[in-house]
């Protein structure tokens, strides 16, 4: 019988191709559940410098499927980092200036510890074994990060999507310590609807004859069908019709006429299979559970008496939100919900809202009226703050 296969992912769950910091039974995550997790390790990258005042550190938190390689080329892909649009010596968030921190989420699959990480009390992937973790986890750990590279005050806090109810977390959990913060493409708390795409993804991983009852590592085998499907109805979600139709409306792939088969015979059949067979590769299939479900949880305003200013109340930070005109999955009215409360607040906001096709894809992608509000809103609050040397 052949040897399974290895996956270069699976080695970077434990072993990653960044900067580790590891944490010891003296030191355990206390999350949500009521559980704690000890012994564990979070996996991230640094950019630029960070100056002899540690005020110019920005930490980068990352969506669903993202990871800690923002900025720098992809160990299993190859491909570069997912937000190299902006990040970088002499772009928006320019590293010449600031000091750039990026984690992979508790939970995650790129070396912070997740379901297909080494259980150190087995000896044996933690699978589903690893209690589930919220928003709320990530934040604790990310935290604890920023505490052991000796930072106290972040400038910034930035994300989209996920990344930017991470986001909005560490401002309502931690404001004395996020000077800025940027949510772009997010929401206070997940929708019906969004909850529901996401149980439609676990459901097609855990209908996969070989999830193996998310056992799959030790058995050599990957739930890569189920995965597949997932990730094509949730990539789905990240754009818009009007994409859609305007990259390839009814067009056909590689043929001149139907086939009266099942085979992908409209471009976007095939556009879709590619995504769904290439996300496979590089992400694991137990950590898009923990993730949806992650995301599923957040509620920024039950965490708060069901207010969602009380969430703010007090906060100095000052804040920016960024929403797209075509972003079903978290459209614009999320956003101003959000604007509201710290409005009722009392906190210092801006709010801008991009006209794009695009959909919820669009914070990943070179929008310059985004790089304007982000620059321009970063540079202002250096000088509000007397940091003449970030603006």
């Amino acid at each position: 019988m052949a040897a399974p296969r290895v996956r270069t992912s699976n080695n970077e769950a434990n072993e990653p191709t960044s900067l580790v910091v590891r944490f010891g039974p003296d030191h355990p995550l206390r999350l949500d559940s009521g559980k704690t997790l000890s012994p564990f390790q979070i996996a991230y990258q640094t950019y630029g410098t960070l100056n002899e005042a540690r005020s110019n550190a920005v930490l980068i938190c990352h969506a669903l499927t993202g990871d800690q390689h923002v900025a720098n080329p992809n160990p299993v892909t190859g491909k570069p980092g997912w937000w190299e649009v902006l990040i970088g010596p002499g772009k928006i968030i320019d590293t010449d200036r600031f000091f750039v921190i990026c984690s992979n989420v508790i939970g995650g699959c790129l070396g912070s510890t997740g379901p297909a990480s080494i259980n150190p009390h087995t000896g044996k992937p933690w699978g589903l074994d690893l209690p589930v973790v919220t928003i709320r986890d990530m934040v604790r750990a990310q935290v604890m990060l920023v505490d052991h590279l000796g930072i106290d005050r972040l400038f910034s806090v930035i994300g989209g999507s996920m990344g930017g109810m991470q986001v909005l977390e560490w401002a309502a959990s931690y404001p004395e310590r996020v000077l800025t913060a940027l949510p772009i493409a997010t929401g206070a708390r997940h929708s019906s609807q969004n909850i529901a795409f996401h149980e439609v993804g676990r459901q097609a991983v855990m209908a996969d004859p070989d999830w193996c009852g998310g056992r799959y590592i030790e058995a050599g085998k990957r739930p890569e069908k189920g995965l597949a499907v997932a990730r094509m109805a949730a990539h789905i979600t990240y754009l818009s019709e009007a994409a859609l139709h305007r990259k390839f409306g009814r067009n056909l792939q590689d043929r001149e006429a139907l086939t009266f088969g099942f085979d992908a015979d409209f471009q976007i059949e095939s556009y879709l299979r590619h995504q769904g067979m290439s996300f496979v590769d590089r992400f694991d299939a137990n950590s898009y559970l923990y993730m949806t479900r992650a995301m599923d949880y957040f509620d920024l305003a039950a965490d708060h008496g069901g207010r969602l200013a009380d969430a703010f109340t007090g906060t100095k930070t000052r804040f920016c939100l960024v929403s797209f005109t075509s972003d079903w999955l978290f459209p614009t009215e999320e956003s101003r919900t959000i604007v509201h409360a710290l409005n009722a607040a009392g906190a210092s906001v801006s709010f801008v809202e991009i006209e794009t096709d695009r959909g919820h894809d669009a914070f990943l992608l070179d929008e310059p009226e985004m790089f304007a509000a982000v620059s321009g809103f970063l540079r202002s609050a250096a000088r509000a703050r007397g940091l003449e040397e970030l603006a």
